[in-house]
């Protein structure tokens, strides 16, 4: 029996538990923790400058009302990047594939910017239904499509890291497939899908930090537009 191509995509059970709780527990223990000492080592050191930067870069358009938040978004940020990548390890599974993390992500913290910005000013977060300067017959037609649009960004947030994340790992799976499969009738040409499945590999990588990332922006823009 062949199996689908989309089995890679099913949460691994072992002994009736989901390994998927390990693998959302397995990126905090990946960090290094800050010790005491009065000098970090090189590899805190970098990981301290990125953040730093990261972060520095990230909050830079919002708000001081919005820089509460810089802790979540960083940690976000390496939560998410560090399941992407290590989903493309052998043997392992990628939790952002599934649909329902990453709406769990996506929901909640869309829904704070907006709980955030009708509690502290509502009038703003009204006027956002309603473009300024909009003619009267248009009024009605413009609210239900701003509404629509609002209720629509986490389902997009998810969408988007979800749909992005499985296209990669689907087309390395096909090329790897063709290698096998053209490997003993045509060897030349099973070399040249080997070459095109590495080049996948290191695109599927920048895609995996291109994708937090953006994720994590999103939110930073829906965050700027409710403080």
């Amino acid at each position: 029996m062949i199996p689908s191509l989309f089995d890679q995509f099913m949460s691994p059970v072992l002994f009736g538990v989901p390994l998927i709780i390990i693998a959302l527990a397995l990126p905090w223990l990946l960090f290094p923790t800050p010790s005491n000492r009065l000098l970090n080592n090189r590899l805190l050191t970098l990981q301290n400058w990125f953040v730093g930067t990261f972060v520095k870069q990230l909050l830079l358009p919002v708000n001081m009302g919005g820089h509460k938040w810089a802790l979540l978004l960083a940690s976000l940020m390496l939560f998410l990047i560090t399941l992407n990548m290590l989903g493309l390890l052998p043997y392992t599974f990628t939790p952002t594939t599934q649909l329902s993390l990453n709406l769990g992500l996506a929901i909640p913290l869309w829904l704070a910017t907006v709980i955030i910005g009708f509690r502290n000013n509502p009038t703003m977060a009204l006027g956002h239904l309603l473009p300024e300067g909009t003619p009267a017959p248009l009024i009605p037609v413009l609210i239900v499509i701003e509404t629509i649009s609002l209720f629509i960004r986490p389902l997009a947030l998810g969408v988007r890291l979800t749909a992005n994340l499985t296209a990669g790992h689907l087309l390395i799976q096909l090329s790897a497939t063709a290698v096998f499969v053209l490997l003993p009738l045509m060897p030349a040409v099973a070399a040249s899908t080997l070459v095109l499945m590495a080049l996948l590999n290191f695109l599927e990588i920048a895609v995996a930090m291109i994708q937090a990332y953006v994720f994590v922006l999103l939110l930073t823009l829906y965050l700027q537009e409710n403080v």
